[in-house]
């Protein structure tokens, strides 16, 4: 039979292993915790510092485009075309009405395909 002093030292023996078991998996859990916290902190900064250099390359590109832009309607309001000369009375241009003699027959032209040739 078991003396109570050793049965006392195996509970105590157990009871420390339990709790040592215990505290090095609580132990566990919040390292765990902390290190996926601390990476999502990470990852969070990381998207605001990405963001923050997106918003500056996009301001950089406007303002360029602006520049652009500016610089063309510069461009745009010198004007080195000659002026365009005055429309000339080209009657050959112009639809013949009426013209035709009175008691004159029309002849319609033949029209040939030449894939048919």
């Amino acid at each position: 039979m078991i003396s109570k002093f050793e049965s006392n030292k195996d509970l105590i023996q157990e009871l420390t292993s339990s709790g040592a078991r215990h505290v090095g998996n609580i132990a566990s859990i919040i390292t765990g915790t902390v290190a996926e916290v601390t990476r999502e902190i990470g990852d969070w900064i990381t998207d605001a510092i990405e963001m923050r250099e997106a918003a500056a390359a996009a301001q950089k590109d406007a303002d360029a485009q602006r520049a652009a832009d500016l610089t063309d309607d510069l461009d745009d309001d010198i004007d080195d075309s000659p002026e365009p000369s005055p429309a000339q009375d080209n009657s050959a241009t112009k639809p013949v009405r009426g013209e035709r003699a009175a008691g004159e027959d029309v002849i319609d032209a033949e029209v040939i395909d030449p894939r048919q040739l």
